[in-house]
């Protein structure tokens, strides 16, 4: 096939426009950033009633990856996703989203947030700096249930991140392998 300028000024306008066209779908100018920012901050100040002691986690740490709603059901194989803001020094600096797949023996569906405190400045900026980071053996999970304070421990902690989860609803049960991965995102 042959082109005259005509048809290649015609080919490489309808690429270029495709290209403008895909790029309108990346979430700038979209009132999602504003969303995220409500849905973090009500679950911050949610988490700073039912747990006090959180807020002494807060101003120790370098800052906190806040999840409001990660939703997660299985049935053999599972999955949960959520999206959040980065905190530092009580300021939005990104976004990110939480993939988690498992599998194995479960069943079910439930909804929680969680909040990662980054304690030490090298676990913050190892986290700012991955592509995609995946939770591994250096967190330690401080999991309140009902109405009682967080322990002791966990707010002298020497952990470099430690997770709280919390309103859980739902049910969800099972032993499972998984694997979490958190990813930076423009909402």
């Amino acid at each position: 096939m042959t082109y005259n300028r005509r048809g290649l000024l015609l080919t490489l306008g309808a690429l270029g426009a495709t290209g403008a066209l895909a790029a309108c779908g990346n979430g700038v100018g979209t009132s999602n950033a504003q969303t995220i920012d409500a849905r973090v901050n009500a679950t911050v100040n949610q988490m700073y009633a039912q747990y006090p002691g959180t807020r002494d986690l807060a101003a120790k740490s370098a800052g906190m990856l806040v999840m409001p709603l990660i939703t997660e059901a299985g049935l053999g194989l599972g999955g949960a996703y959520g999206r959040g803001a980065l905190k530092v020094n009580n300021a939005t600096v990104d976004y990110y989203s939480v993939v988690k797949g498992s599998g194995g023996l479960q069943i079910g569906a439930q909804q929680y947030a969680h909040v990662l405190f980054f304690m030490t400045q090298d676990a913050l900026s190892n986290f700012r700096r991955s592509p995609g980071w995946a939770a591994g053996a250096n967190i330690e999970y401080a999991i309140p249930e009902g109405g009682e304070t967080l322990a002791a421990e966990t707010t002298t902690s020497l952990a470099p991140i430690i997770a709280v989860i919390f309103g859980k609803s739902g049910l969800h049960m099972g032993a499972t392998l998984e694997g979490v991965k958190y990813t930076r995102i423009i909402p």
